[in-house]
């Protein structure tokens, strides 16, 4: 409903009674409210969920959805809108210590703990009364704002307006809005973008008016509880190899979420119906059978401070949001599948691993025991959503986080038949000192120069493994197509695409787009390091040497994954194309190199015919897993064919184009996504980006369908118009004045009368043609030229 895209707050209610400190007390008044949720069949409820829940997740959510949630102020819940907001910064990439967490739902659970954490209201909490609702509503007040001041008759927004990922917060309390409305009285909500329309803004107000109630979540069917039981029995049963698995499976879900349907797994298949109910796994402090009591620590893997804990599935009733929503299947054959993987197999576990950071942090110790095959295929044929879990998770936001990775690269994976031996599983806990992950240092890791020891690290490691092959400690794998898992034929996480947009980024299955630049092979010890280092156990409250050693050590999983690939070409096309991809690079990422290239074993047997086989591998390895793959993004068909000629853009005009684009063509009645592809000479800068920046090598791609969950600019293709005109505009343009033009012409700004009409087509488009994945878009980067 309204988009407060940086600013402060919105709305808050209050969640319990209680004493609060006399500082709290004077700044805010007594708590009146217990909390604003009454039964879902209650007629109060019922208006919330169908007349101001869908304004308040149209006009407000798009923007106050996750952790980079202006102001903290997260409004997709009802526990969001009751917590309130906040001045701290969750993303802070210079914090010297780490920060206390404030994760809705497990570091504090009613309004009065909000509120100790220094969490200030949005909605009364005071006496209720109509009066009294309206006057202390900071919600209604911005709202109100915008309406007496609504956004500029200009196409782009001039000065006055901050705009910007990076635009410092203003997050005033209710005691400084007076001051903050007069200094900014253009900042009202939705933040620079246009009011809710007048029937929008009135049925806030009268809902505010009388006492903002909302609804509680309504209750499970019989099956959907039966479900729940027959999981939570499964998950917390008491020998250590229930135990053990029971821990691998949850701090590899743990960010998913789980719905219940009987679709087949692996198949490609949407479900039969779209999920109503949603799950998180999550540790509870009381067992199945009683109401669940989160285990609040930093990361899954971390010490419970209890002796004895349980896996419960919590209600997930949140708004879903496209940047977070990871949909994960449970059913009968899922659990059949992992007592296929862990359970049935006949191995011992003699001792539970401990929760300390030097075991907890790497994988390779901790879930030693497991069959390693089986740990292997449990992400290997859910990778999309492994490797989501960096995409979507609190590591995703911010270009240092992300500069790490190309713009567009393509993945496949090693066989699982070359990685299942137990001569495997024990040398990856041999080379534990060599695959050591930063998450060992914690929260607080000091800044240093760290990259020359994870470097030695990392050479150890690979000239190890070659060291054990030669001394057939390890097999010998053959060098061919046959390396490459091909999904049975059927399982379209064989081939993945990553695409990044700068400080954002987004995977989807199927190899999309132009042959890229780069590509991974990823095995089984380089999937397992990935999900650890950037979802396990990164912390987005951690100091910025936590968070820069993260990004330090993901160069090293880069390069892995680019060397697995480049084993399947001869020596000297290796070598070539990692000139081209690391051009201008430093002496020591060179001498890294080198040692990559000196831990190959042996050439490919694969017969290549031309002097770039390169450009013989690629429709090689397209061949082998195009059964399994996902068609759905693919840039082929007769409505892909009308935008003649936009896949061939490069240089200027792409380096003009924003980095993520939504485009509606009318007369067809679909949406594509434009991406733009920056070029570098290498990726190892750690802050300078700009400096490897190669804009002559941008170019653009379009393809079917809403991928990534940021969109920078919104272009309209009317019935009156047409795809071949929109991409010709395109190739015109060579200053910001030409793309002006083409906005003018084709584009839907942020300060277009029909902007929210858009947007909710858009939406409505996306629920319609990708249910299982649709979510709620957010609008925090939407360009403003």
């Amino acid at each position: 409903m309204f988009k407060l895209i940086w600013i402060p707050f919105l709305l808050i209610g209050c969640a319990s009674v209680g004493i609060f400190s006399s500082d709290l007390l004077e700044q805010y008044g007594p708590v009146a409210l217990t909390d604003r949720r009454v039964d879902a069949n209650n007629e109060a409820a019922e208006h919330y969920n169908n007349a101001i829940k869908p304004i308040l997740e149209n006009r407000c959510v798009v923007c106050h959805g996750c952790y980079d949630t202006p102001c903290q102020l997260k409004l997709s819940s009802a526990e969001g809108i009751m917590r309130g907001a906040s001045k701290e910064l969750v993303y802070n990439g210079t914090r010297i210590l780490a920060s206390e967490p404030s994760r809705l739902g497990i570091d504090a659970q009613t309004t009065e703990q909000w509120r100790l954490k220094h969490f200030f209201p949005v909605l009364n909490e005071q006496n209720q009364s109509a009066r009294t609702n309206l006057d202390n509503s900071l919600l209604l007040h911005v709202l109100n704002q915008k309406q007496q001041h609504p956004l500029p008759n200009d196409k782009i927004l001039g000065s006055e307006f901050s705009l910007g990922l990076d635009r410092p917060q203003v997050c005033p309390t209710p005691k400084e809005y007076a001051a903050f409305s007069d200094a900014y009285p253009l900042w009202g909500m939705p933040y620079a973008l246009p009011a809710l329309s007048i029937s929008e803004h009135d049925a806030i107000k009268h809902w505010v008016e009388a006492g903002a109630i909302m609804s509680l979540p309504e209750e499970l069917p019989n099956t959907i509880q039966n479900q729940i039981q027959q999981w939570e029995t499964f998950l917390n049963q008491t020998n250590k190899k229930h135990q053990l698995t029971s821990r691998y499976v949850y701090e590899h879900i743990y960010l998913a979420n789980l719905y219940f349907d009987d679709t087949p797994l692996f198949k490609g298949l949407e479900p039969k119906r779209i999920p109503k109910y949603y799950f998180k796994l999550i540790r509870s402090k009381t067992p199945p059978g009683l109401p669940i009591q989160p285990i609040s620590t930093r990361r899954p893997y971390d010490k419970p401070d209890v002796s004895t804990f349980y896996y419960r599935l919590m209600r997930y009733d949140a708004s879903i949001v496209a940047k977070v929503h990871m949909p994960y299947r449970l059913n009968q054959e899922r659990m059949d599948w992992i007592k296929q993987l862990f359970i049935e197999p006949e191995y011992e576990v003699t001792q539970l691993p401990a929760y300390t950071p030097e075991v907890a942090a790497n994988p390779f110790i901790t879930f030693h025991d497991l069959p390693v095959g089986s740990r292997y295929r449990f992400m290997l044929e859910e990778a999309q959503f492994i490797i989501q879990g960096f995409i979507k998770g609190p590591v995703c936001r911010g270009q240092v986080a992300l500069n790490v990775i190309d713009d567009h690269f393509w993945v496949a994976f090693v066989n699982p038949e070359f990685q299942k031996s137990n001569a495997l599983s024990e040398f990856l806990a041999e080379q534990s000192d060599n695959l050591r992950l930063p998450g060992e240092d914690e929260s607080n890791s000091g800044i240093a120069t760290n990259w020359l020891k994870y470097s030695l690290l990392h050479n150890q490691f690979l000239k190890a493994k070659k060291q054990a092959i030669e001394e057939k400690l390890l097999t010998r794998t053959n060098l061919d197509l046959n390396l490459i898992w091909d999904g049975h034929n059927e399982n379209p996480n064989a081939a993945l695409t990553i695409f990044r947009h700068f400080d954002s980024s987004s995977v989807v299955q199927g190899w999309v787009g132009q042959q890229p630049k780069t590509a991974w092979l990823i095995s089984y010890p380089l999937l397992e390091r990935i999900h650890y280092l950037l979802v396990a156990e990164f912390d987005v409250y951690g100091n910025i040497g936590h968070q820069l050693m993260t990004r330090l050590y993901m160069d090293f999983l880069r390069m892995e994954g680019e060397s697995n690939f480049l084993t399947l070409l001869p020596e000297k096309e290796r070598k070539r194309l990692t000139e081209y991809w690391y051009r201008d690079t430093s002496d020591r990422v060179k001498a890294h190199l080198f040692h990559s290239e000196q831990s190959t074993i042996s050439a490919p047997s694969i017969h290549y015919k031309t002097s770039q086989p390169i450009n013989e591998l690629y429709p090689m390895m397209k061949h082998r897993l195009w059964p399994a793959m996902n068609k759905r993004h693919l840039t082929e068909g007769q409505a892909f064919a009308s935008f003649t000629g936009i896949n061939q853009i490069k240089g200027r005009a792409a380096t003009l184009m924003p980095e993520i684009s939504l485009v509606y063509a009318e007369k067809l009645d679909q949406v594509f996504t434009l991406i733009r592809n920056s070029g570098h000479t290498n990726l190892t800068g750690l802050l300078y980006e700009e400096e490897n920046r190669l804009p002559e090598e941008d170019y653009l791609t379009l393809v079917p369908g809403i991928v990534g969950a940021y969109p920078s600019a919104f272009y309209h293709i009317k019935t009156n118009q047409d795809e071949k005109s929109f991409a010709l505009a395109i190739q015109a343009v060579k200053n910001e004045k030409d793309y002006e033009q083409l906005v003018d012409r084709f584009g839907v700004r942020r300060t277009h009368p029909q902007f929210w009409q858009f947007s909710d087509n858009i939406h409505n488009w996306f629920k319609e043609n990708d249910p299982l994945n649709a979510g709620l878009l957010d609008y925090n980067r939407l360009e403003n030229r």
